[in-house]
């Protein structure tokens, strides 16, 4: 394994690592990362044995998806047994809105312009007279325990917050917050898929979590990590039934309703194991170098970026640096949009990997979202790509 230290000298192992970098700049992890080689041979040596007919199905499989349930917990410091392995993160996101008994006039309190997935189930709800108070940050993201206090009422029943905005970046304290929430008995769940794998996420800390793994922690789409804390399972109802969340012996359905222990009870049919295979890699390897010595590499880069984009005159949104920090560094130039365009096309056209998005208002916005394995050489080739399109 590569470790952190040697990244900026052995481009060889580097890219034998992260194929990705063969051939072109990767900054969208807050996109659809890009799969290391360690969960591509994790997929690989599942699907060989699967068209050979060597796979078993029964007990290696359980012990396999077992194993991944544990490597999930490890990234979150979770029990085994309070995680469901589903993804996409969405899903999650509406187990909990479908599987909480709620009150007409219970209120969530979620914010608008967090990623759709963390607005529309909780805005579904209106249907059955829940009300969603929308928060409205002083800026963009800005999600802090003061405005989390001043949006509570005695109807407060849930937060529905994301751990960081998907746009600015700016991650939320979530232990003051947590804090918050246990301190008015008001249930917090949290759409986590911006920051596990990049910053330490306990899980210990909310009631309910959900994170694909195709963003920070490097894994495919569609296998995830659903976490529901354990003294909370009886209090969320299963929404989603099928052979393998219900007790099922012998595969003969019986009279009454009986669900498997702990997270397994959440997922009602056959896992994306392929996929979960290769998640598990994927942590295994964010795991073996340390999320700590992750976050810090990332925010390294971030800085050495952040610099020269003001540097070029650029505009950032979001914290620069700070404990509200991320790995997502967003800029533009309010004063002239077609500018910001020019510059994503050009990036493009050079393999320089960003993400292109816009604010609420139509701002047009050029995300970076570079992970511990990129280089301060990857950043310094974006940043004189950007300034020649100037």
């Amino acid at each position: 394994m590569i470790s952190i230290d040697q990244l900026d000298q052995n481009e060889s192992l580097r890219r034998e690592a992260f194929p990705a970098c063969r051939d072109r700049v990767f900054l969208a992890h807050a996109g659809v990362a890009a799969i290391p080689q360690a969960a591509v041979s994790a997929m690989d040596e599942f699907n060989r044995a699967s068209s050979t007919g060597e796979l078993d199905y029964s007990d290696v499989l359980l012990d396999q998806m077992d194993s991944v349930r544990s490597s999930a917990a490890r990234i979150i410091e979770a029990g085994p047994d309070e995680i469901a392995l589903l993804g996409p993160t969405s899903l999650g996101l509406s187990l909990v809105a479908n599987g909480i008994d709620w009150n007409e006039e219970d209120e969530i309190i979620a914010y608008l312009d967090d990623y759709p997935a963390n607005v529309y189930p909780w805005k579904y709800l209106e249907k059955r007279g829940v009300k969603t108070v929308f928060l409205q940050p002083a800026e963009p993201g800005e999600i802090t325990p003061d405005l989390i206090k001043g949006a509570i009422t005695r109807r407060s029943r849930m937060l529905a917050l994301a751990s960081c905005n998907f746009l600015t970046g700016y991650r939320i304290d979530i232990e003051a917050i947590s804090r918050i929430a246990k301190d008015r008995d008001i249930l917090f769940c949290l759409d986590s898929i911006q920051t596990v794998g990049a910053f330490a996420t306990p899980a210990k800390q909310v009631d309910f979590l959900s994170a694909d793994s195709h963003k920070w922690m490097l894994g495919p789409m569609t296998a995830g990590i659903f976490y529901v804390d354990r003294s909370r399972l009886e209090t969320l109802a299963p929404s989603l039934l099928g052979a393998w969340n219900v007790k099922s012996p012998n595969f003969i359905a019986e009279d009454e309703v009986r669900f498997e222990p702990g997270g397994r009870r959440f997922e009602p049919g056959v896992l994306n194991a392929q996929g979960l295979l290769g998640m598990k890699a994927s942590i295994e390897l964010l795991l073996d170098h340390g999320i700590d010595q992750v976050s810090r590499r990332i925010l390294t880069l971030k800085q050495h970026l952040c610099d020269d984009l003001e540097r070029l005159g650029f505009s950032l949104a979001g914290p620069k640096n700070g404990p509200n920090a991320s790995g997502i560094t967003t800029f533009t130039d309010r004063n002239d949009p077609d500018k910001v365009r020019q510059v994503f096309q050009k990036l493009t056209q050079r393999n320089v990997i960003t993400s292109f998005r816009h604010d609420r208002s139509g701002v047009p916005y050029i995300r970076f979202s570079p992970h511990f394995y990129n280089t301060h050489a990857e950043i310094e080739k974006a940043v004189s790509v950007i300034a020649s399109a100037g």
